[in-house]
Formats: C-alpha cells, structure tokens, sequence
C-alpha cells in the first residue's frame, strides 16, 4: 500500500533572531531505521513558508506500508536563514500505524521550545502526473494604486469531509513579480494526491498575489476537472476567473497532459473529456462525482473502522512442563518465552488501530476441575488493557490450577471469535460506525481435526474476522498449512484465515508481525465488499481535537545544502530485533 503524508505546524518558535523578522520554516521528512542492517533514508523537504510561525506546507511525501511494518518518520523542521545556514526550530517522531488508527488519521507533537506539528496520511493512489501550464490575462491588480501584484496559483484537492466541502492545498506555483499577464512555469502534479485519479474530480485553482510576510491576496479563483483542464487545453478557450462573484481575469491552459496512467483509464477519460467543459458555463466547471473505484483497508481505517483483537493461547500438554527451561510455555523474568514474544509483536502493531486497546483473551486444551476445556476466559476480566494486560492474563492462567491436557482443538474458539466479531460489527453499525476482528491463535501443534476446523473457518467466513494462527516449536504444521490454504477464489468462501511458523521469523520480530498481517487488509476489504458496505467518508478533526504527545527524543543529524539533504548521525534508534 502506498501512503501519502502531509505536514502543517501551529505557533513554532521564532528563531530569527531579535530584529531579523519572523522565521521562514521548512521541514525534512526522514524514514527512520528499524530493522537491523537498515539505513535511515531522507524522503524529502517541504517548500519554504515564509515569514510565518504557523505554516501549511503543500508538499505530500509518498511512503510505501504494510499492516505489520513498523514505520517510523522523523520530522525536522529548520528556517531557512541562508541556502546552506538553517536555524532547528524543532524535531518530532511519529509512528505511521498509530496515526493511521488514530481517529481522522492525524496526530499531533508537542515541539520542544515551543509550537506544535501536525502529521496526517491517507492513502495515496498510484494514478499518474498532470503535466500543467497556464497562463492568466487581464488579472485584476489587488496591490494598491502604486505597484502590480506578484501572482502565483495554488492547486486544491476537495476532501469528502461530513460537513460538506473541504478544500486541502496540494500544489504552489513559483510566484511573478509585477506581472497582471503572467505564464508560470510547468507544474507536475501527482494525480493519486490532487484527485485518487478521478479525471471527473472537482479541483480548486486559487491566484494570489505574493506577499512577504506570508499574508497572501486573493486575485481570484475557478473550480474545474481534470477532464476540464485538458479541454480547455485542446480548445485554448479562456476559463473565466472569479474573485467574490465578479469577472477577474482569465486563465489560459497552456498543456494538460496525464502521464503513467493504465490504457482503460485514459480510455475512459478520453471519452467524456468532450462533455467536460459545457458551453453554458463561463468558468467551464465540471464537478463530476468520485468514481468510488475499488475501496481497501486505508479506506475503511480512514472512515473509523475498528480493528478489534482476541487473542486464545494453546494450553496443551505438548506445550511441556512451564516449570521447566526451555519448554515453551516456561516463565523467566530475564526472558520472554516464545508466546510472550509473538503475543508482544503482534498485538503491538494491531493494538495501535483499537481505540479502547482492549482485548479478551482466551485459553484452550487445559483441564479445570477434571474437564477439559477448548474455550475459557484467561484472568479476572473478559478484557485486559493493552498488550502488558494480555501478558498479565496469560501469566494469571498458571496461577489458577489448570492442567494442561490435549487434544489441540480450535472449532470452539472461532465459533465464539466468530459471534463475538458479528456482535462488535452490530453494535458498531447501530452507531454509524465499522467493526473487524482478529483472531490471533497461538499454538505449537497441528489441530485433531482438520476437517472440523475448516468447516468452523467455513462458517466463520461470512462474519467480519480474520483468523491468524501462528505456530510455536518444532511441529511440522501440516494441518495448519492446509487450513491456510483451505478457502479462497474457486471455494465460493472468504479466505480468512493465515498460518505462519514462528520459527522462521524467530530472530526479526517486524518479519513476523509482517507475515502474520500481511493478508488482512485484502481479507477485511473482502468482506465489506461482499455485503456491500462502503467506507465511511474519512474522519475529520480539528487541531484543537486532537491529543496531544510530547516530542520524543531522536538522535539524528542532516546535512542540508541546495541539491541534497542526507542523514549525517544517527536515525537508528528505534531499531529492534
């Protein structure tokens, strides 16, 4: 999946100096290590603002993510004092999961010595460039009686937010200096940013005049497609420029090309780009609805979707004695066994897409009172908090005189998992909301009844879970590779469930979250699409809404000049192993 993020700050501290002004701030973008053997990498720099201690950058920095990677940026924002002299005004560190489950996809950093930067994402479609050049005539010169106005244009994307239409800047043209006839250079612009590559997507076209100290002037604006822009473009017809309900100039498109985009979607483009520009309207709008397209896991997230987790733990007699070294269920204080791992990597990454961070936790295959049981509760409450609190859980289990037993079975853990998926899901619906499960099953055997497990992940399929199962020790797991293979295309069922042996990924714990969810976001887009349900439209959030975190401190040194920005010290401490 690829991701977009964005950048805004409010209230940074002046660095400038007393006399020197207010500080021109831009910031560097830095993907930080955190696998062994890996390299920080610098994804970027935003534009410069000047003269302003609250900026809005347009820049949008495309990362790639997959659900179980452990992603981390680091953003350093300097003023820019001379080209090869900045001024730190700050550094703040965030996790790219933890935002993505945070509500509206946005968090918040408090930075040292003042201000506060904001980091969003959203998903980032890989739609191709729009070559663009304009050209503006008779703009009306909003500088005084004595000077001209330095234009310049902002692109606009429009956000589907639930209080009607919201426009976010994407792109910023070089600004001309005295100049009512200006042609501005070239731009290239990402489609997947400006319109998720919808040719029929509104875009706003702002014209400014340039003012130094950051306040720019409206000259005017049109609102228009991309179909609209290549129109206009074949046509070299004027688009009409408005600046509060009046004439103010025109704009000529120059180019609008698309560049890197599949046949059948330039095809489909082509075909309507002759309706796009009606004659009976002066500025050429074209406010054509979204395409829809295929939704997927960033979708659903970005509209609120809960990722619910259940953990059930094997408590089989294969397991060995826990009292002793070296058997897998065995409790050291200096080191995690293999459950105590695999429980710590997986529901970290999944803990960070569950608002309340709440999980049950459940055990199978031990005896209480001479019965066996193939479903309990573990510890003093049907849900603990966070991942300390499903370790303290199962730690509990060992406390409270079970025997383990065999056989292996899973049928009654799905079966609950499964109802219990179905209810969250309900009760989220019955508030507006989305629900999807995950059923994390750790074991060290292949179940005893292949056949019956299956039909249980069968029945499951239709209900909003996903069911990993993670096999500890030295089992051959073949069972397990069956079930894992089980449903899919040509079954008529959903393919919910995943296998992986925990051996294999023993030493890299981001191979094993990696692994284990790599198939949930195509499995959770499944399932809505197969009943039908669409994404709810993404969350907004106000700056003032969201909670606030203290700036972390990183270690990490740049170099800054003119043609590079690379990593000179540091950007490696967050790796684990």
């Amino acid at each position: 999946m690829k991701i977009e993020i964005s950048l805004h700050a409010l209230r940074l501290k002046n660095v400038a100096g007393t006399f020197k002004g207010t500080s021109d701030p831009f910031a560097v973008v830095t993907k930080i290590a955190t696998e062994p053997g890996k390299k920080p990498e610098v994804l970027g720099k935003t534009e410069v603002i000047k003269n302003n201690l609250s900026p809005n950058w347009v820049k949008v920095f495309i990362v790639d993510y997959e659900l179980g990677s452990n992603v981390k940026v680091a953003v350093s924002i300097f003023d820019e004092v001379r080209k090869s002299e900045n001024l730190p005004m700050g550094c703040a560190v965030f996790d790219i999961a933890e935002v993505l489950g945070a509500r509206g996809n946005t968090k918040g950093k408090q930075v040292k010595g003042g201000g506060t930067l904001y980091l969003h994402v959203r998903k980032s479609n890989g739609s191709g460039v729009l070559r663009l050049k304009m050209a503006a005539k008779k703009l009306k010169n909003v500088e005084g009686l004595f000077s001209k106005s330095d234009p310049f244009f902002e692109l606009s994307r429009k956000l589907d937010a639930a209080g009607g239409k919201t426009w976010d800047s994407v792109y910023r043209s070089e600004w001309l200096k005295k100049n009512l006839n200006p042609e501005w250079e070239e731009a290239a612009v990402d489609l997947s940013i400006l319109t998720e590559g919808d040719f029929k997507k509104p875009i706003l076209i702002n014209i400014y005049d340039h003012e130094s100290k950051g306040n720019h002037t409206p000259m005017g604006e049109l609102e228009i497609t991309v179909n609209g822009l290549k129109a206009a473009a074949e046509s070299r017809k004027p688009l009409a420029v408005r600046l509060k309900g009046k004439d103010a100039g025109e704009l000529y498109i120059l180019k609008a090309d698309v560049s890197g985009v599949d046949s059948v979607t330039q095809k489909m483009a082509a075909a309507s780009i002759s309706s796009a520009l009606p004659t009976s309207s002066p500025a050429y709008k074209g406010v054509g609805a979204s395409t829809g397209g295929r939704y997927n896991f960033l979708d659903y997230i970005a509209g609120g979707c809960e990722l619910n987790v259940v953990v059930a733990i094997d408590f089989t007699g294969s397991n060995g004695d826990p009292r002793q070294p070296g058997t897998l269920h065995c409790l050291n204080s200096g080191q995690r066994n293999d459950y105590e791992t695999a429980i710590n990597a997986i529901v970290s990454i999944l803990s960070k897409y569950d608002t309340d961070k709440k999980f049950p936790v459940w055990g199978f295959g031990a005896k209480y009172g001479g019965e066996i049981q193939h479903c309990f509760q573990c510890g003093g409450a049907d849900q603990h908090l966070g991942v300390e609190g499903v370790l303290r859980a199962y730690h509990a289990v060992f406390k409270s005189g079970l025997v383990m037993s065999r056989p292996t079975v899973f049928v009654e853990v799905i079966r609950a998992a499964a109802q219990h998926a179905a209810n969250a899901h309900a009760s989220a619906q019955a508030q507006g909301g989305q629900c999807y499960t995950i059923l994390l099953i750790l074991t060290d055997g292949s179940v005893s009844d292949v056949q019956a497990t299956a039909r249980a992940l069968e029945d499951a399929s239709k209900d909003p879970i996903s069911v990993v199962i993670v096999g500890l020790g030295n089992d051959d797991f073949s069972g397990m590779r069956f079930l894992d293979n089980f449903s899919g295309p040509g079954t008529g069922k959903r393919d919910i469930a995943q296998f992986v042996a925990f051996n294999q990924h023993r030493h890299n714990s981001q191979s094993l979250t990696r692994e284990t969810l790599n198939e949930i976001p195509t499995q959770l887009s499944e399932y809505f699409a197969s009943i039908g349900v669409r994404p709810n439209p993404p969350i907004q959030r106000s700056d003032s809404s969201i909670i606030m975190e203290e700036e972390e401190e990183i270690d990490l040194s740049l170099n800054i000049d003119e043609d590079e920005i690379v990593v000179a010290a540091g950007g490696t401490d967050y790796v684990t192993y």
